[in-house]
């Protein structure tokens, strides 16, 4: 038995571990064009379910969908409304990917190995490296659904098991909370349902039992965003107890027909495994269909639930500490506060588009009184730093404490490019009575978007000192050159045509970029000391690789 409890560990721990590896493909190598796209799409309630079907198929994940989304409506570029049908199209495309997955398709593991291993280690584009990944996510997804079969197949003859799974048969109650607790404490809702259909698919779990289970797994994967953002925007945070409520009350609602019809479920397939995954797919397409004509009565619930409340925001301690005699531990602190300057920039810059289509005296004084902050923080780190050098330094302390300053330097200036100019420019479209264009306001939210993803990359790669990471801020910081110059075309061409919006607003259109460009590059000095150290950064750019992880 303890045999058969590791073995299945093992597989569901692989599990776990591969659709997160699919989803970081795609984050690192198409997350630009997927975020652009996606709020896009969903301008329009429409095509904003379409969208999230989508995404979630791409990431294989709907929490990852919803987070996305939730950056979106803190940043005031998408509407709430849009963004809940986002979430509920991304329901669906996480159950359409379990059911893809569980297609009779692992024959194809050798070959997606051998191509996916190929393109990763050869691949020199990063897009091609990650293409690669996915392929071997998908490929260990497979092997490790026929790992959980292989592991389970023998519980068959066990009593105890048997027992045990004979009870979940009759008290679904329990089998619904089961599945809950699995999707909230494996943040995935798609492996929990995975790995329940391949149990149930080696006669282990019962009809009644796995189709509860993946009810409650609905249920969990719905309260994993609305805990992921609980220190988040309230926008954000009622767009995400929304869905809890549709996605959460439609798996109560679908346990209680279950109870009293559970009979039923052999019209979904002939087999438990069939029915269940089924029950998934059909729940989900139901959720999306009623969802959508719920939206507004449960973003006002929500937002009933969940009213503006101004907080006092309490001062915080700053990392510094008093340990100057050590120097490691010292560059230690100050790297702390700088990353915590990263944070307040980061807090700063998410709202500031959404003054320009919409002003709020509350979020512009959050603003300056963030800035503030960074600027206090600036000087005690530089006059720390400044402390720190009296005393004797290694070679590599000193690199080190001088690459903190200067990065320490940047994050201010990001500072002042929000607090001062954005906020400007947003307070003189408003005093002017002027706005931009549906163009010219689609392409700035689209660059305002990327620089958000760059620095939050930024903000990884000062917690992590991870190469990877640090070689893709440098790399997006070439695309985003070209990106801006590709948007300056696009507003040149409107002047072209005499757009009487774009007209109006050139200049503020073309500063804001400027500024948003500015704050992308300070963000990308956390990045050069690490790929310096790996010598892979000439005197002007990235040095060309070959292959290599």
């Amino acid at each position: 038995m303890i045999q058969i409890i590791g073995n299945l560990a093992g597989a569901i721990a692989l599990l776990l571990w591969s659709v997160r590896l699919v989803r970081t493909g795609i984050e690192r190598g198409f997350s630009g064009p997927l975020r652009t796209g996606v709020r896009r799409a969903s301008q329009k309630k429409s095509t904003a379910a379409g969208s999230g079907v989508v995404a979630a198929i791409a990431m294989q994940s709907s929490t990852a969908v919803a987070m996305l989304v939730a950056g979106f409506v803190s940043a005031g570029t998408l509407p709430a409304a849009s963004s809940l049908a986002v979430i509920l199209g991304a329901d669906l495309g996480s159950s359409i990917v379990a059911r893809i997955l569980l297609t009779p398709i692992a024959v194809l593991v050798p070959l997606l190995l051998v191509v996916g291993v190929g393109l990763f280690l050869k691949g020199r584009a990063r897009r091609i490296k990650q293409t690669g990944r996915i392929i071997i996510g998908i490929a260990l997804v497979l092997t490790s659904l026929s790992m959980i079969r292989t592991a389970t197949a023998p519980l068959q003859d066990s009593e105890i098991t048997a027992l045990i799974f004979s009870y979940l048969s009759t008290d679904l109650v329990t089998s619904f909370l089961l599945g809950a607790v699995l999707a909230w404490v494996t943040h995935s809702s798609v492996a929990t349902v995975l790995a329940v259909v391949a149990m149930a698919s080696e006669g282990v779990l019962q009809a009644p039992a796995a189709a509860a289970i993946v009810l409650g797994a609905n249920l969990g994967g719905a309260t994993i965003p609305v805990l992921l953002t609980l220190s988040g925007a309230r926008s954000a945070r009622r767009v995400m107890f929304a869905n809890l409520l549709i996605r959460g009350g439609g798996a109560l609602l679908a346990l209680l027909i279950l109870v009293q019809w559970q009979n039923q479920l052999s019209l979904l397939g002939a087999t438990a495994a069939v029915q269940s995954i089924n029950l998934h797919l059909v729940f989900n397409l139901v959720v999306l269909l009623l969802g959508l004509m719920l939206i507004n009565p449960m973003l006002r619930v929500a937002s009933t639930i969940l009213p503006d409340i101004a907080l006092s925001k309490p001062r915080r301690i700053s990392a510094l500490d008093t340990a100057l005699t050590d120097p490691d531990r010292a560059l230690a602190s100050a790297m702390r506060e700088v990353l915590e300057m990263g944070e307040q920039v980061h807090a700063m810059l998410t709202p500031v588009l959404g003054l320009f289509r919409d002003w709020d005296d509350d979020t512009y004084r959050a603003i300056l009184d963030s800035e503030d902050e960074v600027d206090r923080m600036h000087f005690e780190v530089k006059l720390y730093i400044a402390h720190l050098q009296e005393g004797v330094l290694s070679g590599r302390q000193a690199r080190r404490a001088m690459d903190i300053a200067t990065i320490s330097n940047h994050l201010e200036d990001a500072g002042d490019q929000v607090s001062s100019n954005l906020t400007d420019y947003a307070q003189r479209l408003h005093a002017e009575g002027l706005s931009f264009s549906d163009d010219g306001w689609r392409d700035l939210c689209d660059f305002h978007d990327q620089v958000l993803s760059n620095v939050q990359l930024g903000l990884n790669v000062l917690m992590t000192g991870d190469a990877e990471a640090a070689i893709q801020l440098v790399e997006e910081k070439d695309r985003m050159r070209d990106v801006e110059q590709r948007l300056q075309a696009h507003h040149l061409d409107r002047l072209r045509k005499g757009n009487v919006a774009s007209l109006e607003t050139s200049n503020l259109h073309q500063e804001t970029i400027r500024a948003l460009k500015q704050v992308n590059t300070a963000f990308t000095f956390t990045a050069y000391p690490i790929v310096e150290a790996t010598g892979g950064l000439l005197s002007s750019r990235l040095a060309s690789t070959e292959g290599g992880d």
